[in-house]
């Protein structure tokens, strides 16, 4: 590690140097965010690094499902994936997401509007929930944010910014896409506003046959996948001070799993509705702005296990109904010039019942798990700006959880702007996670249910540098990390059958990540992306290495758009230690647009037909073509 580091303040000392040669027009290190602070503010000022993939590149990306843009766009964060298309549940699924080595399914929280979103008894998101169509943009926390968020945000937060009608009149959209494995993919949506009031509507529809083949029954279907969304979201502006709105997510999806190669599956299928509704009253003054927000998750999933080759079909379903909603409450004041207060409170309660459905409808049903908790927190931030130049920022969170009682959050750290268009930022963070229902109470034999278990927390050391070039037409940031882990939910199986949960665990990470802006020509932009991560003890899914380069090029009518993403060392079976892979995945897109509301477009990926396996046994798809229209009308 020590080379990293050698490097990385050899990066660094460079980078200033730079910096004093150059004037230029700040844009990108000056972009405005949201998750960071709760309410609008220039990432210069903000001591955490902050990843921005915004509507452009969702839209370029022509996917429907949002965690696939994400990966490979943020430094450091990589996202599972098993298939062509749908991420699946249960111990075979996809869509698990890790940062700097942290993740999996619980350790990151994901956001829609600031709000949690994940499954109330198993504690993870359900990563076939998340539209692309539905976002504005995305806005990624690369490090502990648990003093805003609290649980689940140990090793960061990806908050998903939903789109709002903002101009007066009304639009229309929608897309109709076909390719490879008879996969399609269709979505239309429409938004209107009408003085003070404004509405957004999208359907998504998408089905797969999937790439695998059983190998036993030769059946070409056996991962296959559909699944249909619906969003709606509405607004209303009081006055120019009071805003009120809210919106209902919808996703309703079936995917049926094939198993590994080595123990094909059959009848392994899971049907799943997912949806979340919020209620947010916004305020917004000269001295000070907040929110409230009420919302509410839940969840009904019915899973047949299936079974193998030899083996006999499933006796029962697993069925379950979760919930996960509460409250948040944000109020910022600016008592005076350069200073900002931000107090909050939140509450949420979590939970829900899961059983054994038996099929002969005579077999009692077995219940594993009928319960919920309640968490409540408040937190406190101030940060200060001196001479126009320094930005301090520091917070403390005190939360309390039903089952194991009180955790302080404590966060310090600040922006440093020596030079008009550099910002050094510097922070140390504690993050941590509540236990879930599962590891707490879930009866299956396999859960290791324990009720004495404790969070899991994590420190985090952080310094990162920014600079923009060339009149704003080259930026960077370089950041170095230190993250230390403590106090880990394992799963014990030395004792034997059933095994139990135990706070035993311990990691420690460190990093370093360069991400990439240059508009080379008019007509021609270029982004990557680099971050390398060595971890004590190997974590599965977590690369060593990942870079990611793309280039968009425009030509009258015409739009080239490519881009290429390499994994170097992805632990893919925590059973094999030993056992990596390293890959490199070339996609590319051309878009022809005849008419100002239309436009073509065809796409490939994996273009130089690399064999690779994200998880052990499911083999990723080669050469995969697909084409469509977009149309766009105001």
């Amino acid at each position: 590690m020590a080379k990293q580091f050698f490097i990385f303040v050899f990066l660094l000392a460079t980078a200033v140097n730079l910096s004093a040669q150059e004037d230029s027009v700040s844009r990108s290190i000056d972009e405005v965010v949201i998750t960071a602070t709760r309410t609008q503010a220039r990432r210069n000022n903000v001591p955490m690094t902050v990843s921005v993939v915004n509507r452009e590149e969702i839209e370029e990306s022509s996917e429907s499902a949002l965690l696939p843009v994400l990966s490979g766009r943020v430094p450091g964060m990589f996202v599972t994936e098993r298939s062509i298309m749908g991420f699946g549940v249960g111990s075979s699924g996809a869509g698990s997401i890790s940062l700097r080595g942290v993740g999996g399914g619980t350790e990151l929280l994901l956001l829609i509007d600031g709000h949690p979103h994940y499954m109330g008894i198993m504690g993870h998101h359900l990563p076939d929930a998340f539209v692309a169509s539905d976002a504005e943009k995305v806005e990624v926390i690369r490090g502990p944010a648990s003093l805003l968020y609290g649980s689940n945000a140990m090793g960061g937060v990806i908050n998903v910014i939903t789109r709002k009608q903002e101009a007066e009149g009304w639009n229309v959209n929608g897309r109709i896409m076909y390719g490879s494995y008879n996969t399609h993919k269709y979505q239309v949506g429409a938004g209107w506003k009408k003085g003070k009031f404004s509405g957004l509507l999208s359907v998504n529809h998408d089905r797969t046959d999937g790439n695998r083949t059983n190998p036993v029954d030769g059946d070409r279907k056996s991962g296959r996948f559909n699944i249909t969304n619906g969003y709606a979201k509405f607004g209303y502006q009081f006055s120019d001070h009071i805003r009120a709105w809210g919106d209902l997510s919808i996703a309703s999806y079936e995917t049926k799993n094939p198993g590994s190669t080595a123990t094909p599956m059959f009848d392994n299928v899971a049907d799943i509705l997912r949806g979340v509704a919020s209620v947010t009253l916004e305020n917004n003054f000269n001295s000070t702005n907040g929110a409230f927000n009420f919302f509410y998750n839940f969840g009904n999933h019915k899973i047949d296990d299936g079974y193998e080759e030899g083996s006999n079909p499933s006796g029962f379903y697993f069925r379950s109904n979760d919930h996960n909603y509460g409250f948040t409450w944000y109020q910022i004041f600016r008592p005076f010039t350069g200073n900002t207060i931000t107090a909050g409170i939140d509450f949420k309660n979590f939970g829900g019942r899961a059983w054994d459905d038996y099929k002969d409808g005579v077999t009692p049903d077995n219940v594993n798990a009928d319960t919920s908790l309640y968490e409540m927190a408040g937190y406190i931030v101030v940060q200060q700006t001196l001479f126009k130049q320094l930005t301090l920022n520091v917070g403390v969170r005190f939360d309390n959880n039903e089952q194991f009682g009180p955790e302080w959050i404590p966060q310090a750290g600040l922006a440093y702007r020596p030079l008009k268009y550099t910002v050094v930022k510097a922070s140390v963070s504690k993050g941590f996670r509540s236990p879930n229902i599962r590891e707490l109470f879930y009866k299956a034999g396999w859960a290791g249910a324990n009720p004495d278990l404790k969070p899991e927390k994590m420190i985090n050391y952080e310094l990162s540098i920014g600079q923009e070039l060339w009149n704003g037409r080259f930026s960077f940031e370089l950041t170095g990390f230190i993250a230390d882990g403590s106090n880990l939910i394992v799963t014990d199986w030395s004792s034997g059958y059933p095994p139990q949960n135990k706070n035993s665990g311990y990691f420690k990470n460190s990093g370093v990540e360069l991400s990439v802006k240059w508009k080379a020509l008019k007509n021609l932009n270029v982004q990557g992306n680099y971050a390398y991560l060595h971890m004590d003890t190997p974590v599965v899914y977590a690369p060593e290495q990942q870079f990611y380069f793309a280039a968009s090029y425009q030509l009258n009518k015409w739009t080239f758009s490519a881009n290429y993403q390499h994994v170097g060392n992805l632990y893919s079976n925590s059973a094999v230690p030993d056992r990596t892979e390293t890959y490199g995945l070339l996609d590319a897109k051309a878009t022809y647009r005849p008419l100002k509301w239309l436009n073509v477009f065809a796409k490939g990926e994996n273009l130089t037909d690399r064999e690779y396996q994200i998880r052990d046994g499911f083999p990723m798809p080669g050469i995969t073509v697909f084409g469509g229209v977009n149309i766009s009308l105001k």
